[in-house]
C-alpha cells in the first residue's frame, strides 16, 4: 500500500493499493497489444491525441495543482503552472513532431540510402516526485509522437499524481494500453526491464536509482536514458547586474524548496563583487515568504517530506562539522510536517566531501572565485555535470564558460530552467541521454538506413 502523507500538515490520506504481480503481466500485455497498433498510426493520429492531451492538462490546471500540492508541498501556483507547462510539451511534438519524423537520404559509394526513424515499443519511465507532471510529460509527449507507448512507475509519494495524468490521457481519447500507470514500489522495475515486452527505459532520480536501473537495462541491452543529481554552480563575475543576479539566485535555489535538480546550489562569486552579492543574496533568503502551499502568495513550502528535510538537516550538521559557517536558516521549523528555514553557508571547503555534494533543499553554498579560471575549475570540482547558470556581459567570459563548463546545459544572465523546445540533459554522475526537442523525441527511436542500389 502507498500512504500519502501531507508535508504541510503531517496528515495521512487514502491508501492506495499496490498493483499484483499477475496485473503487472497484464499491463504489459496490453502495452505489447497497443504498440503492435499504434507503431503503425499516422502523423494525424499521433497530433490529434497530443493537442486533445494538452487541452486536457490546461482545462484541469486548477485540480492538478490541488493535488500535486497536497502529495508534496508545491506551493499551489507553482504546481499549476507546472500543469500548465505540461501542455507546452505535448504541442510542441503536435506541431513539430511530423516533420522531425521525416525520412531522409544520403548518397553512398553504390548508390543511396534512406533514412527512418522507427518507433522501438514500450518504454518504461521510473519517474520522480519533485515536479510529478512535467517530469513524466517529459517522457510521455515524445513517446506517442515516436509511435512507442508508455508505462510509468512514478514516486511512492505521488500516487495520485500518476493516476490523474493516466485518466487525463485516457480521457482525450489515446488507445487502450497506449499510456498505463503502474503502482508499483522500486523492487518491481528490475524484473520489468527484463521484460521482453518492454523495449527501453528512462529515469529521473538519485545518482543510488541510475545505477540500478542501468544495471538492469545493461543486463537486457536495453536503450536506458537517466536524468539525475546535480550541484549546479551560479556563477558571478564583476560585469553582471548584481541586483538581478542575486535575485535570480534566491529563485533558483528555493524553487520547489530547493528540490530540483538544476536548481542554482553552489554560487561561485567573484572576490570583486563577492561582498555585495552576499549582502544581497542573504536579504533575499532572509525575505522569502514561506507559508501554506495552499495559498497563492507562498513562496517557499514544506519539503517532500520529513524524511527529506531531515537528510537536508544532516547536511548542514555535516558542512558545519568540516568548518563551514552557516549564517543563519538552514533549521526545522517547530511544527508539524516537513518544514525548515532557508539557509546560507559560507567558508565551505572546497576539498571537503560536502562540497562535492548535492543538497536537495533550500540551502546555498557560497564560494569566493579569485578569476575567471578559479570559478571553472570550482564549478567543475564535482561528480556531477548537469546544468549551470552564469552572470557576466562579457563575450569572452561567456564563450569560457560555454566552452569549458562540464555541464549538459548552461544558462547565461537568466536561471536554467527546461523547455519543450531545447535538449534537457547532464554529463559525468548527472546521467546521459537527453530530452526535450528532437533529441528526446530521437532518443527512443531505431534509426533505419534502407540501402538502395536505383
Amino acid at each position: 500500500m502507498f500512504t500519502p502523507i501531507n508535508p504541510a500538515t503531517g496528515e495521512a490520506g487514502e491508501p492506495i493499493p499496490e498493483m499484483e504481480e499477475g496485473d503487472i503481466g497484464f499491463a504489459l500485455d496490453r502495452a505489447a497489444t497497443a504498440w503492435r497498433s499504434w507503431r503503425v498510426s499516422d502523423m494525424k493520429t499521433r497530433t490529434d491525441l497530443l493537442a486533445a492531451i494538452a487541452d486536457r492538462f490546461e482545462a484541469e490546471a486548477d485540480h492538478l495543482a490541488e493535488i500535486c500540492t497536497g502529495e508534496m508541498g508545491k506551493p499551489i501556483a507553482a504546481a499549476r503552472a507546472e500543469a500548465v507547462k505540461c501542455a507546452s510539451a505535448f504541442r510542441y511534438y503536435a506541431e513539430h513532431g511530423p516533420a522531425l519524423l521525416e525520412p531522409g537520404e544520403v548518397k553512398t559509394a553504390s548508390g543511396r540510402a534512406e533514412t527512418h526513424w522507427l518507433p522501438l515499443g514500450p518504454v518504461l519511465a521510473v519517474m520522480p516526485w519533485n515536479f510529478p507532471y512535467w517530469q513524466v510529460v517529459r517522457f510521455l509527449a515524445p513517446t506517442i509522437m515516436a509511435g512507442n507507448v508508455g508505462l510509468l512507475k512514478h514516486a511512492s509519494l505521488t500516487q495520485g499524481c500518476a493516476a490523474i495524468i493516466q485518466q487525463l490521457v485516457s480521457g482525450a481519447g489515446a488507445p487502450d494500453g497506449l499510456f498505463q500507470n503502474l503502482p508499483i514500489k522500486s523492487d518491481k522495475v528490475s524484473a520489468i526491464i527484463a521484460d521482453d515486452r518492454v523495449a527501453a527505459v528512462t529515469l529521473t532520480g538519485s545518482e543510488g536509482a541510475g545505477v540500478k536501473v542501468a544495471e538492469a537495462a545493461g543486463r537486457a541491452l536495453k536503450k536506458v536514458v537517466l536524468e539525475l543529481g546535480g550541484s549546479d554552480p551560479f556563477i558571478v563575475m564583476p560585469s553582471a547586474d548584481l541586483e538581478t543576479a542575486a535575485n535570480t539566485a534566491v529563485k533558483a535555489r528555493i524553487q520547489n524548496a530547493g528540490q530540483s535538480c538544476i536548481c542554482a546550489k553552489r554560487m561561485i562569486v567573484h572576490a570583486d563583487v563577492h561582498d555585495e552579492f552576499l549582502d544581497r543574496f542573504n536579504a533575499g533568503m532572509k525575505a522569502v515568504k514561506i507559508g501554506d502551499p495552499m495559498e497563492e502568495a507562498t513562496e517557499m513550502g514544506p519539503l517532500s517530506s520529513v524524511e527529506q528535510r531531515d537528510t537536508v538537516l544532516d547536511q548542514v550538521a555535516e558542512a558545519q562539522d568540516q568548518g563551514a559557517t552557516l549564517l543563519f536558516g538552514g533549521e526545522k521549523i517547530d511544527r508539524p510536517g516537513a518544514w525548515m528555514t532557508p539557509g546560507v553557508l559560507t567558508d565551505v571547503d572546497p576539498e571537503s566531501h560536502f562540497a562535492k555534494e548535492e543538497i536537495f533543499g533550500p540551502v546555498a553554498m557560497v564560494f569566493k572565485a579569485k578569476d575567471i579560471d578559479d570559478a571553472i575549475a570550482l564549478a567543475n570540482d564535482t561528480p556531477f555535470g548537469l546544468g549551470s547558470s552564469v552572470w557576466t556581459r562579457d563575450d569572452g567570459e561567456i564563450a569560457r564558460f560555454t566552452r569549458d563548463i562540464a555541464a549538459g546545459m548552461t544558462a547565461v544572465n537568466a536561471m536554467l530552467a527546461s523547455t519543450a523546445e531545447a535538449p534537457f540533459g547532464g554529463i559525468k554522475k548527472s546521467g546521459h541521454g537527453r530530452e526535450l526537442g528532437p533529441w528526446g523525441l530521437h532518443e527512443f527511436m531505431n534509426l533505419k538506413a534502407v540501402m538502395r542500389a536505383d
